[in-house]
């Protein structure tokens, strides 16, 4: 299996015997590590019937649902954390997702590519085509992407809406950085908390 740095950094980002819900949770790979080396208490939701299987094998609590109408029967503050991790781009309503999972979460932690990094920027220029990268491998008309937003975007979106941005922190394959993320940054993970 092979190592995934912003599952890295979410671990990092969460309490010890925490109550997690992961929206989109794909395979269960990141439940399992919250409940393996974290004591957490975790619940998936996930749409695909193969990935559920996945996620049953390794013992993971899942239920198959679609992440933009599953919020609404959890009472508030019920999670610690609701992570939608490379989710938010992939979904109907996002703006819907995110403030119900400030509703029924404590906290949230939001990763998403980012559409601007500089070779997304340069294949555009240069070829006047959809980038393909080693982190955004699809083409037009196969990816699951309905959303194609910055970090930037993200950050005016948290501002536009109330929402504090408790940590944020920015990923490129090879690790963290910290200078020009909206430029160099392959992928952004933020904790989010709203009152």
């Amino acid at each position: 299996m092979k190592k995934r740095l912003d599952y890295d950094v979410i671990m990092d980002l969460i309490k010890p015997n925490s109550r997690v819900l992961d929206l989109g949770c794909g395979d269960g790979e990141l439940l399992a590590l919250l409940k393996d080396k974290k004591d957490c208490h975790g619940t998936g939701i996930e749409i695909d019937e193969k990935a559920i299987y996945e996620c049953m094998d390794k013992e993971v609590t899942v239920l198959q649902g679609d992440i933009d109408s599953s919020l609404q029967d959890y009472s508030d503050k019920r999670f610690d954390y609701v992570i939608l991790n490379e989710s938010v781009q992939q979904i109907l309503n996002p703006e819907t997702v995110i403030m119900e999972s400030l509703r029924v979460g404590k906290r949230v932690i939001v990763g998403i590519p980012n559409f601007c990094h500089t070779s997304s920027r340069i294949q555009v220029a240069l070829f006047g085509k959809v980038p393909i990268t080693k982190w955004l491998p699809y083409k037009w008309y196969n990816t699951p992407n309905l959303r194609f937003l910055s970090l930037k975007d993200f950050r005016q979106f948290c501002q536009d809406k109330g929402i504090t941005i408790e940590k944020e922190r920015f990923l490129r394959t090879t690790g963290e950085i910290s200078l020009w993320p909206n430029l160099l940054a392959h992928h952004g993970v933020f904790l989010l908390k709203k009152e």
